[in-house]
């Protein structure tokens, strides 16, 4: 059974699905609690828990993009994924803190860095897996010598 949604977690649909849904969540949880007048939080939780959840998305997708068969068919599916994500997690916020992006201050740039740090952490991957698969065709048993 653990197999099954272990499985599903390869696919960079499901891992924007999940986290979106971990986003609204929290995000709800953050207005319930400041409409009850229960914890009086930032105006801009919302957006903090966009961008840090788009950041958890971002190392996960990059780790898990490590069990990928095709890199540039995962690298593809990845690229919409998070552009949904970024869409997605963006319209919870604005819908949650009432405040748009434009006005959430320096969240505009965070978002712009995080966006920046997911293309370098999947870039980063991928080259470390093919310095991988170079190292385990390559034969190891004795120095070569040169000339």
């Amino acid at each position: 059974m653990k197999e099954i949604y272990y499985k599903k977690m390869d696919n960079p649909v499901m891992q924007a699905a999940v986290v979106l849904a971990g986003a609204a969540l929290l995000m709800l949880c953050g207005w319930f609690l400041a409409a009850t007048k229960i914890y009086a939080g930032d105006p801009l939780f919302a957006w903090s828990v966009a961008t840090a959840f788009m950041l958890l998305f971002a190392l996960l997708n990059s780790l898990m993009s490590l069990r990928a068969d095709s890199f540039a068919r995962y690298w593809g599916r990845s690229m919409y994924s998070y552009l949904g994500l970024a869409l997605c997690t963006g319209l919870a916020a604005w819908l949650f803190s009432g405040i748009p992006l434009r006005d959430a201050g320096t969240y505009r740039w965070i978002y712009i860095v995080i966006t920046v740090g997911f293309l370098v952490f999947l870039s980063v991957v991928n080259f470390m897996k093919k310095i991988v698969e170079f190292a385990e065709r390559e034969e190891w048993n004795q120095p070569r010598r040169r000339r």
